[in-house]
């Protein structure tokens, strides 16, 4: 049991909270690269990792594992990229510091994501039973390229000043001025 729920439904919660968090990431993801400040989906992603690795650590455990540091590190990576969104306003070295710091948070679910895979799947599992073989290496290599181009895209390319910014609703400011006019 944790938390009251028996650890499959438990462990269902977690799942669902972590494809949120990767999925709400990829939405933000998007909004990085195209320059697009989308706020509702980015406290989602903020909130949905946050609460991905807080209830990864409630799972009964002996000893530090690799999936409580990558928690760890997630929470870090996080906590920096909420004071530079939010507290110092993406201004000056906080814009890059937020969108660095947020593709790793979401890198570091799908890291996860890719080794829960190969864990679960029998198909996956059948050719990388140790994870130390090349379909994972590949895999994981293949992802963390991805990852290292988006999030080069997006610092290069997210100016939330220099463009229309997406607002709480998600509707641009420039577009509420033409129909305002």
């Amino acid at each position: 049991m944790i938390l009251a729920m028996k650890t499959s439904t438990f462990t269902l919660l977690h799942v669902l909270i972590s494809l949120v968090g990767i999925g709400s990431g990829f939405v933000v993801m998007y909004g990085l690269v195209t320059a697009r400040r989308l706020n509702r989906w980015t406290v989602l992603f903020l909130a949905s990792t946050a609460a991905t690795s807080i209830t990864g650590f409630l799972f009964p455990f002996e000893h530090v594992t690799p999936g409580i540091i990558v928690g760890v590190l997630s929470l870090i990576v996080l906590g920096i990229s909420v004071v530079a969104r939010y507290n110092l306003q993406l201004k000056g070295i906080a814009r890059p510091l937020s969108v660095v710091c947020a593709s790793v948070a979401l890198y570091f679910n799908v890291f996860v994501l890719v080794v829960q895979s190969f864990e679960k799947s029998p198909a996956l599992r059948a050719l990388a039973p140790t994870q130390k073989e090349p379909p994972f290496v590949i895999a994981q290599l293949l992802v963390l390229a991805a990852f290292v181009l988006l999030t080069v895209i997006a610092v290069r390319g997210f100016r939330p000043d220099a463009s229309p910014t997406e607002s709480a609703s998600g509707a641009s400011t420039r577009s509420k001025q033409k129909r305002a006019a």
